[in-house]
């Protein structure tokens, strides 16, 4: 411990959590213990939707069509085999017709349409062995769920001479729902364990192993707790749930590592349990905080933009990374002045065979930083052209819209929409609806339907068949006319030829926009929803991506007093997650590895996933870099020397961001063997972007950089100077990073990470 540390009294932080550990944890268990009942059936009340963009012209037109039309839209297929007989024979025809009469009798289902009843094409297989039966089931995401598991059961399988199956909208969102949780209980299952392990190796001791993935636990349940809350008010994605239990274990093991890691410095200079507590708390619980507040700073871009999917992870991931500060900066304390030395007890790798190195621990990575810094040049240019080189595929990106290839390709839901895409006319389930306001006449909507369709791209323009509504319309539409009316509004279905993810499946939507008519009119329908949303974030991203460079540079700023670090920080970060979207284009949009990875190459990737990405890995990111920065402005500030200062910096820190990077990949990858491919691109990508930021970014391409700009990289003009010395904060003592304390004679970094 150093002459500045020894004797120092404590902090008011310090006292506020040391002066009754035991009252401490105490209430953090009682927190804990309120949080469980208090997040008890959060997965029930999320959702599985939220891709769209409120307040968009494909928004408005779902919104009035289920006012206009409640059963426009069906969201509830029976795929009905013909076993070979052919829909046309007789017996088939009397068991399709009994289905849906079976069905359009449910008090929970209206608008069934079949092809036994309309002899419409497009609900027919182009070799006559299959059809359709289409119905709405009515009611909030929840209410559709349970009818959809009650009808379900009682439709699929074999009746009479066809075999049913079951699919659509409804079936396909309450097969996510379910694969989703299954499949995060599982990834706990795996990634909990292994972690233990990882800790273990880390820390030698088990007492200290155990410590984050306390602190872990109750992130994630006290984020639980805070998503049960929401959802009184705001629907809340279910895919935030992975979300939640990700950065739970993963921000909790960094905070942790870094705060025993301190504290056992300090014991190991000569500090008393209570002093080295602290200590810490000064030192490494600022930087913890400056960490917690960069990732809450680059999740909270995620509020910038309408759809629910993407302000959910921003719900979940500002909770779960303030609780995991909290704890880490709370209960951590209280159990670290209680446990005193016994925190280095049970070193279960002393039943290990091991060979001990005489080296220091972290000289590896000195050793490292030197031969960086000493060919720079060679170093920044190869790291960047190797980066840049890795996220080359991501210029061919796509952007597409989550449907039922998310799901394995053995789900129900997957399979009765694949055969719709492979055997039925057009693109059943790509169609656009042009919704007509304003009172429209029957010859009004005639011209127009014949406008429609000599469009480029549609096979032809066409409305449910069966009755009409009555409205204001001079007489009901005929078939040709392709339309419904009700209240002085009609809609007409185009079927194009081409999938709505593809380029012109949505020229198309931007074409039928561009139509004249006498009437108002908006569309919707998948290509439609996905123009929009691409629209949306196109808007909102210049702003999301300003929100978190400014955020970062003014936080950055208050740690180093440098306003060429904080430059040097978001550039290299965002440099950093180049192969993470380079590797999702090349695996996920492409297909390479679809077979290993056991997923369906959609040609595209859903539009919103890049953002969420973009925020949860630059913050992660950035998390690793504040770790990196605390320790070189902290010997910078002692020394004066910046060489040295950055070779000190990497030596002490490296090992530690290694061990957590790998174990924040372990729970990634763990999270990405999900089903469902979305879950499994967000896992997978994530945890290639931190193992490259600190492998790679941290351990060559910092050192390199800070040795190009020199003694320059802690240049600030000197009002910036004053105001860093009033209101900044290092790891450091004192204001502006003061010396803090000398270098230990021995670096305690655990073994397994030098």
């Amino acid at each position: 411990m150093s002459d500045v540390n020894r004797g120092r009294p404590p902090g008011v932080w310090t006292r506020v959590t040391t002066a009754r550990p035991g009252l401490t944890l105490l209430l953090a268990l009682l927190f804990t213990a309120l949080a469980v009942v208090a997040g008890s059936g959060v997965a029930e009340r999320l959702h599985s939707g939220g891709w769209e963009a409120p307040g968009s012209e494909s928004s408005y037109a779902n919104a009035a069509l289920q006012k206009y039309f409640p059963d426009s839209q069906p969201n509830l297929i029976l795929l009905v085999d013909s076993r070979g007989a052919g829909v046309d024979s007789p017996a088939v025809a009397a068991e399709g017709r009994e289905l849906g009469r079976r069905l359009a009798a449910d008090k929970d289902v209206s608008g069934v349409t079949s092809y036994w009843t309309t002899s419409a094409p497009a609900l027919r297989a182009k070799d006559g062995g299959e059809a359709m039966i289409a119905a709405r089931i009515a009611g909030d995401d929840d209410a559709i769920a349970k009818t959809v598991e009650r009808l379900a059961p009682a439709y699929r399988g074999e009746h009479g001479p066809v075999e049913v199956r079951v699919g659509g909208l409804a079936a396909f969102r309450q097969e996510l729902q379910t694969t989703i949780q299954d499949d995060l209980a599982r990834a706990e299952v795996i990634a909990l364990p292994v972690t233990l392990l990882l800790l273990v190796m880390v820390f030698g001791s088990a007492v200290a192993a155990m410590l984050p993935l306390v602190i872990g636990i109750v992130a994630i349940l006290g984020t639980n707790a805070v998503l049960r809350g929401i959802t009184a008010f705001t629907d809340v994605s279910i895919f935030a749930q992975n979300l939640t239990t990700a950065l739970g274990l993963g921000l909790a093991i960094d905070y942790a590592l870094f705060i025993v890691r301190r504290f056992r410095e300090e014991l190991d200079a000569g500090a008393d349990p209570r002093a080295a507590v602290g200590a810490t708390l000064r030192t490494a619980g600022r930087t913890v905080l400056f960490s917690a507040l960069t990732v809450a700073a680059a999740l909270s871009a995620m509020f910038l933009f309408p759809q629910y999917f993407l302000r959910s992870f921003a719900y979940a991931g500002i909770a779960v990374v303030l609780l995991a500060a909290g704890a880490a900066l709370v209960i951590l304390p209280a159990a670290l002045v209680l446990l005193g030395h016994r925190v280095n007890a049970l070193d279960l790798r002393r039943i290990l065979p091991r060979r001990r190195s005489a080296r220091e621990p972290g000289a590896g990575y000195a050793r490292l930083a030197t031969l960086v810094m000493r060919r720079a040049p060679l170093f920044a240019a190869g790291t960047i052209a190797g980066l840049v080189l890795l996220g080359v595929p991501f210029l061919q990106v796509q952007f597409g819209t989550a449907d039922d290839r998310q799901l394995p390709a053995t789900a129900e839901a997957h399979v009765v929409q694949q055969h719709i895409r492979d055997d039925f006319p057009g693109n059943p389930g790509d169609e656009i609806t042009v919704l007509a306001e304003g009172g429209p006449t029957s010859a009004q909507l005639g011209a127009y339907s014949s406008r429609l369709s000599r469009l480029p791209g549609v096979v032809v323009v066409d409305g449910p068949a069966g009755q009409y509504a009555s409205g204001e319309l001079s007489a009901a539409p005929g078939p040709a006319e392709a339309a419904r009316a009700a209240g002085g509004a009609a809609y007409l279905t185009v079927l194009p030829r081409t999938a709505a993810v593809d380029p012109a499946g949505q020229d198309l939507v931007d074409r039928i926009r561009a139509v004249d008519a006498p009437f108002t009119t908006s569309a919707t329908g998948t290509a439609a929803q996905l123009v929009d949303t691409k629209d949306v974030i196109a808007d909102r991203l210049p702003w999301a991506a300003g929100m978190i460079a400014a955020v970062t540079l003014l936080l950055v700023f208050l740690l180093t007093g440098s306003v060429v670090i904080p430059v040097q920080a978001v550039l290299l970060n965002a440099l950093s997650l180049t192969a993470m979207f380079g590797a999702v284009v090349w695996v996920f949009q492409d297909g390479h590895l679809s077979g290993l990875l056991d997923f369906t190459a959609t040609g595209s990737i859903e539009t919103t996933l890049p953002v969420l990405m973009f925020c949860v890995a630059f913050g992660l990111s950035m998390d690793y870099g504040v770790f990196l920065l605390s320790r070189i402005k902290e010997e910078y500030d002692r020394t004066g020397d910046h060489r040295s200062s950055v070779v000190f910096g990497v030596r002490r820190t490296g090992g530690l961001i290694t061990a957590a990077a790998v174990i924040l990949a372990v729970v990634m990858v763990a999270i990405g063997t999900s089903r469902v491919a979305n879950t499994k691109m967000l896992g997978l990508g994530i945890a290639l972007a931190v193992l490259m930021d600190a492998m790679v970014v941290r351990t060559l391409l910092v050192p390199a950089v800070m040795r190009l700009t020199g003694r320059a990289t802690w240049w600030a003009p000197g009002p910036l100077k004053r105001l860093h010395e009033r209101f900044g904060l290092s790891e450091g003592e004192g204001p502006g990073g003061a010396p803090a304390r000398e270098e230990p004679a021995r670096d305690p970094e655990p073994a397994a990470t030098g």
